[in-house]
């Protein structure tokens, strides 16, 4: 793995760990609540680097869907409905 691979591999983990640290802070996405939708956890985790030509906010949320499913596959949280928001289990 190069360097580069590694530095990536631990910036993936850090964002995974700061969108679960976040979800566990906010009242929002406690077992049993309303949940968040996504594009406020991007924002509020300060994932968003702003508008840009072909590269909107709403296209950098990419990166947070793939964090939140991961975060679904290791069971740490699940989305209230199939378009809904997200809360911790």
């Amino acid at each position: 793995m190069s360097k580069f691979e590694e530095r990536g591999s631990e910036i993936r983990k850090l964002s995974k760990q700061l969108v679960l640290d976040f979800m566990k802070s906010h009242p929002a996405c406690q077992p049993g609540h309303e949940g968040l939708r996504l594009a406020q956890i991007f924002r509020d985790c300060g994932l968003d680097w702003g508008d840009y030509p072909k590269a909107t906010s709403s296209n950098q949320q990419y990166w947070v869907v793939a964090i939140v499913q991961e975060l679904k596959s290791e069971g740490k949280i699940e989305r209230v409905t199939e378009s809904g928001p997200w809360r911790l289990l």
